[in-house]
């Protein structure tokens, strides 16, 4: 409910002329609470379930396919129940609040600038995930090699997917990125979600 709150009004107000103060006195809550469970302001945009998400899902991917194959597929999944809606109770769920963070985080430079923090982290989850298949420093070389390039493919279609306003599904717009970049490795990662017209009403916006 903070974040929700917290992304609403940076787009509303603006990031920078938004404070934490604002913040917690429209969740109503003290300025402390929202800093127990946001430590920074950068972080009521940035903190997300995506890591998580895609480590779970590379974990259970097959140790015999390709690394791109099992970090795109996991990338393609992860972004999947991102945007499906979640639980209906909760604000931070579906397409129109990660395309709203998305746009401030293309548009305000103090979370680009965080945002590259958070690409490392998500790189090393991803690393840490594939467990044992990485437990020497050229496999794991490998395995960070991999994780940049299928994170730089998806932050490319990320950008093309706020520009579209969230008219094509992003998984799908992933998908076509990470053949883009690996070809026949990837050729049918997220066969399923093609681009197509967004289901719930087409440009209807965040």
């Amino acid at each position: 409910m903070i974040q929700a709150l917290a992304v609403r009004l940076f787009t509303e107000r603006g990031y920078d002329a938004t404070t934490v103060t604002d913040i917690a006195e429209a969740a109503g809550v003290s300025p402390m609470t929202v800093y127990r469970h946001f430590p920074t302001k950068e972080d009521l945009v940035l903190v997300d379930q995506n890591g998580p998400l895609v480590a779970e899902r590379i974990a259970a991917s097959s140790a015999a396919q390709p690394l791109v194959r099992r970090i795109g597929g996991a990338l393609v999944d992860g972004a999947a129940a991102l945007t499906s809606g979640g639980r209906p109770d909760d604000p931070t769920a579906g397409e129109e609040f990660l395309l709203a963070r998305l746009r401030l985080m293309i548009s305000t430079p103090a979370l680009r600038a965080r945002h590259l923090d958070n690409h490392y982290a998500l790189q090393q989850a991803i690393v840490d995930a594939l467990g044992d298949d990485v437990t020497d420093p050229d496999a794991a070389f490998r395995a960070r090699a991999a994780a940049g390039a299928c994170l730089a493919a998806m932050h490319t279609a990320l950008v093309r997917w706020a520009e579209d306003d969230g008219r094509t599904e992003l998984p799908g717009l992933i998908a076509q990125a990470l053949v883009a970049a690996f070809g026949a490795d990837v050729a049918d990662i997220g066969r399923s979600g093609e681009e197509s017209p967004r289901r719930h009403g087409e440009g209807d916006g965040a």
